[in-house]
């Protein structure tokens, strides 16, 4: 059994339902190479799932993409993550975990400050990261649907993020 402390999270103002999430161009990775891609672009097709995670590895990351990639749900969206980790490290992430959906690089943690998500690392003075967050856009970039974590590890009820992507396809 994993030992670790639960940790409650600082109270956020992240983007929320009926707001338009802010639009960035990252580095997007898929299993084979990456290139500069605007989030608007993506929500231009269609509607986007915007899953924001730990840095690849962190068994969060590996939790959350493996009950994703099993619950197929590229199928009725375009399903992107987005983390601190670089490309290199997203394409070994995606690889190892046969994943086909396609993970932004923000090492920065710029996007995730922009969407209001991002926090300091336990013990690890001025790195920040996404905290666990998932994010329903419409074609413009209206959030259907958010669920942001207030601790962690916490993970989505995915059943109802399932739902959501149900009822706003």
């Amino acid at each position: 059994m994993v030992d670790f402390d639960v940790v409650e999270l600082e109270e956020t103002d992240h983007v929320d339902v009926g707001e338009t999430a802010p639009d960035f161009v990252r580095p997007l990775v898929n299993g084979e190479y990456w290139q500069n891609v605007a989030l608007s672009e993506l929500t231009d097709e269609g509607p986007v799932l915007l899953v924001f995670h730990p840095m690849d590895g962190a068994f969060p990351s590996t939790y959350v993409w493996n009950e994703l990639r099993d619950r197929e749900l590229g199928e009725h969206v375009t399903v992107v993550g987005c983390s601190i980790s670089d490309p290199y490290t997203h394409k070994r992430f995606i690889g190892e975990r046969e994943m086909s959906y396609r993970l932004f690089s923000d090492p920065s943690a710029e996007v995730a400050r922009e969407y209001g998500i991002d926090h300091e690392l336990d013990g690890m003075a001025g790195i920040r990261e996404p905290r666990p967050a998932i994010f329903l856009l419409d074609e413009d970039r209206t959030v259907q649907y958010a669920w942001v974590a207030s601790e962690w590890p916490e993970f989505p009820d995915y059943d109802e993020v399932e739902d959501a992507v149900q009822s706003n396809v």
